[in-house]
């Protein structure tokens, strides 16, 4: 029995960590709709307002980050809309993996590295998956794709 209970903790871990990773571009969409939600309830909306509201709020930061993300050319400008989403990703990670840590790190100290590795994994996923969903062909300038012999699309 102990075996098993082992094996299942293990799969439970894995199956959390899958999660965070996965979960990770949302952080800042997921934030954004709780306080939209939260703030909602609060003045009288109710529940079903607030939920609504909520989605709504969190669906629209998700689908403008993304498209800004993706129209900007300025660098300094896409740096910082990708900070915006890993950020609160890095934040996010750090306290699951904290959390996560408690069940068999005794060490405070143990738990602190693990838990600053773990946000910095989970900040460095959120980048990657937010600036792999810009397509990189659309930051090229028309004479450059005249040079290579691609067709003008604009």
């Amino acid at each position: 029995m102990l075996v098993i209970g082992l094996i299942l903790s293990g799969f439970g871990i894995g199956l959390f960590c899958w999660l965070i990773f996965m979960l990770a571009v949302y952080a800042l969409p997921f934030f954004v709709g709780l306080s939209a939600g939260m703030a909602a309830f609060q003045s009288g909306a109710g529940v079903l307002g607030g939920l609504v509201c909520g989605i709504a709020a969190g669906a629209l930061t998700f689908v403008l980050g993304q498209v800004a993300f993706a129209t900007v050319r300025h660098s300094v400008l896409r740096v910082l809309i990708a900070a915006a989403f890993a950020i609160p990703a890095a934040v996010a990670g750090y306290h699951a993996v904290f959390g996560l840590s408690q069940v068999g790190i005794p060490s405070l100290m143990w738990r602190e590295g693990f838990a600053w590795i773990g946000a910095i994994f989970i900040g460095g996923t959120a980048w990657a998956r937010l600036t792999g969903l810009a397509e990189p062909r659309a930051m090229t300038r028309v004479s450059d794709r005249r040079q290579f012999g691609e067709a003008d699309l604009s």
